[in-house]
């Protein structure tokens, strides 16, 4: 089971960048499928960005493709998000996951990404 710790949000400007760091432990992060979700007040929540072990492609929601980038450190264990050109609409927390079966089941505790107009 791997157990995963997010850091590095913030608040921050409209189009400005924060990077998120998602720390891995008790497992290799680079045998599951990676994600970066997030959830907004009131709002349900959303996939952002991923990796899929098998072929290392990335994946990312419309709303954030071209201004985000989902990078991994294998050596140090760590999943990134890059995030520039931020927006207000993409305040909320957000949450690394990563998966071995169809499901994501293993979970972070949040990170808050607050972006002021």
């Amino acid at each position: 089971q791997v157990q995963l710790v997010e850091s590095g949000g913030g608040l921050v400007q409209a189009g400005g960048s924060l990077s998120l760091s998602c720390a891995a432990s008790g497992a290799t992060s680079s045998s599951y499928d990676m994600g970066w979700f997030r959830q907004a007040p009131g709002k349900e929540g959303e996939f952002v960005a991923g990796f899929r072990r098998t072929t290392g492609r990335t994946y990312y929601a419309d709303s954030v493709k071209g201004r985000f980038i989902i990078s991994r450190d294998n050596v140090q264990n760590t999943v990134y998000l890059q995030m520039n050109n931020l927006k207000p609409e993409d305040t909320a927390v957000y949450y690394c996951a990563a998966r071995k079966s169809p499901t994501y089941d293993n979970w972070g505790q949040g990170t808050q990404v607050t972006v002021s107009s």
